[in-house]
């Protein structure tokens, strides 16, 4: 299996930027915000390995931590 592609340093600052805008400047709500994403996303995670069979999945295991 082939890794996924790191994004460029430019887009991740764009990503970064984009964030705080959207909840006007305020670091610790965008902080807050990308917690309760990371934290509903591993819910997701978990729900998905419980539900899909190793067959289903050819083996595949998802992987909580970078």
């Amino acid at each position: 299996m082939t890794a996924l592609p790191k994004p460029e340093p430019d887009e991740i600052r764009w990503a970064v930027e984009a964030e705080i805008a959207w909840h006007d400047g305020d670091m610790k709500a965008a902080i807050a915000d990308l917690i309760k994403d990371r934290q509903f996303l591993r819910m997701q995670l978990e729900i998905a390995e419980f539900a899909g069979s190793r067959g289903f999945a050819r083996g595949w295991r998802p992987t909580y931590e970078r």
